[in-house]
């Protein structure tokens, strides 16, 4: 018989006051035999509970007795059910905080409930793909870093096929809404997109946790090395005023502005992981950024130029420039066209 069940009963008791057989078992989920084993096995256990026979009976703890399964105050509560109420998307998290909110005195359950209220998590992205698709494999990946067991990752590198290879997993992070498992290596400590990982294989034999390892401090240093190769090039340019808004937007920390020039443009600097990759922040800006350095960004953009005039050159001549009579709709946004 599992203890959690006993503990969902104690709290489920506590709730009620006075509970049923079958009231227990549908709670739970469990047959009304399971449900009053349990029971006994409370009583059994010490806790003071008892049953009543005959109408109006059931089971109940002596004197309303209770129990404070928590130790939590009024503020640590809110903060508790603010975090996780948003994140209660799967069964698991829900049944955890019901049986939390159980758990609490009476004078901070309804606080609880309406913090775990407070918010949603939406779990799609704005082009309406499922944006979960990390949470594949994170449960096999939790049980492995908690437990401490070897596995087998199969795993897509950027424009390669998947590999497999045989990981010291030591802990997962969330960054910016992806998420990474942080893990040892024949090559040192090295992170794995969630959403890159096709399989998990535990291999039954224990991890050997580098001496004092701290995943907040090991995290920090990854990341460094990561954000590093982000910014290992760097383009001048000079762009409208008007543009800077949405380069802040496209390009966030890659983006530093400088003064206003004197022909009214401002000049900036971009920084990416090389400049073809800058070159393709840029390029759809058109003519209202001017990349003035260096000379490998200049010459992709106009590469990239060359190839969509190739490509759109007709459509860039105006109606009735080939001698047909010009449609006096041609210009009408799309949809607002009468055939």
């Amino acid at each position: 018989m599992k203890a959690d069940r006993l503990v969902a009963i104690l709290l489920f008791l506590q709730e009620r006051g006075r509970v049923t057989v079958s009231e227990v078992a549908a709670e739970l989920e469990t047959s009304e035999r399971t449900a009053r084993r349990d029971l006994e096995a409370l009583a059994a256990s010490g806790v003071p509970v008892y049953s009543q026979r005959g109408r109006g009976g059931g089971w109940s703890l002596v004197g309303g007795a209770r129990t404070n399964l928590t130790g939590l105050t009024a503020d640590e509560t809110r903060a508790l059910f603010l975090a996780t109420g948003p994140l209660a998307v799967t069964p698991e998290l829900r049944t955890m905080l019901r049986k939390l909110v159980r758990a609490l005195p009476a004078t901070l359950r309804a606080d609880a409930e309406a913090a775990s209220r407070a918010g949603v998590t939406d779990t799609t992205d704005w082009s309406r793909n499922p944006a979960t698709t990390d949470t594949r494999h994170r449960t096999a990946l939790q049980a492995a870093v908690v437990d401490g067991i070897r596995v087998r990752l199969g795993y897509e590198g950027v424009g390669k096929p998947a590999g497999v290879r045989e990981v010291e997993p030591l802990g997962l992070v969330s960054k910016a809404g992806a998420e990474y498992l942080v893990a040892g290596t024949e090559r040192g400590l090295r992170t794995f997109r969630l959403s890159r990982i096709v399989s998990v294989e535990p291999t039954g034999e224990p991890v050997v946790r580098p001496p004092d390892f701290d995943l907040a401090t090991a995290w920090r240093a990854l990341a460094e090395t990561i954000e590093g190769g982000m910014y290992a090039a760097t383009a001048r340019a000079r762009v409208e005023p008007s543009v800077l808004p949405l380069l802040g937007r496209l390009l966030g920390g890659r983006l530093r502005v400088g003064e206003p020039l004197p022909d009214g443009w401002t000049e900036v600097w971009v920084d990416g992981p090389a400049p073809r990759a800058i070159a393709a922040s840029l390029a759809g800006l058109g003519g209202r950024v001017e990349v003035l350095e260096p000379p490998e960004v200049r010459r992709t953009l106009a590469r990239t130029g060359a190839e969509l005039t190739a490509l759109y050159a007709d459509d860039a001549r105006p109606p009735g420039a080939d001698g047909a009579e010009a449609d006096p709709e041609d210009d009408r946004p799309p949809g607002r066209r009468v055939d």
